[in-house]
């Protein structure tokens, strides 16, 4: 069963460091505890994406679920951004400015190759000590 919250979760592939690493940014720079998290290998991210029909077994995309609704790959990447610290929120601006097709082409590239590039952990390294709160 899917976790009910009123915050916003974040869906993330648990074993990339490219997306390990980004979440640890938004927890980093999210100063009023906003978001939620969950690596879609675990039971709650599996039943999230069963939830809004997404594949579970093709963990190349970040997804933001804001209560019934979900984005993914760029328009989640940038929906996260609009709700962070000010220097973010700037780049959130001027990311929307790119043609969705455009942006989701690049996400796409980058999706494909992160393993290559920025390699795999056995494991999710989340949640820790300060951070379990904000787990699922």
């Amino acid at each position: 069963m899917a976790p009910k919250t009123t915050s916003p979760i974040v869906l993330f592939d648990g074993v990339c460091n490219l997306c390990t690493r980004a979440v640890a940014i938004i927890i980093k720079r999210d100063r009023p505890k906003q978001f939620r998290f969950a690596s879609m290998q675990s039971a709650a991210g599996r039943a999230l994406l069963d939830t809004f029909h997404l594949p579970a077994d093709r963990p190349d995309y970040l997804v933001l679920i804001e209560g019934d609704r979900c984005c993914t790959r760029s328009d989640a990447v940038i929906r996260i951004a609009a709700r962070l610290t000010p220097f973010w929120r700037c780049w959130a601006a001027l990311a929307r400015l790119i043609p969705r097709p455009l942006r989701d082409l690049k996400y796409d590239l980058i999706a494909r190759t992160r393993y290559r590039l920025f390699g795999k952990r056995p494991a999710c390294p989340f949640p820790t000590p300060d951070t379990a709160d904000r787990f699922f």
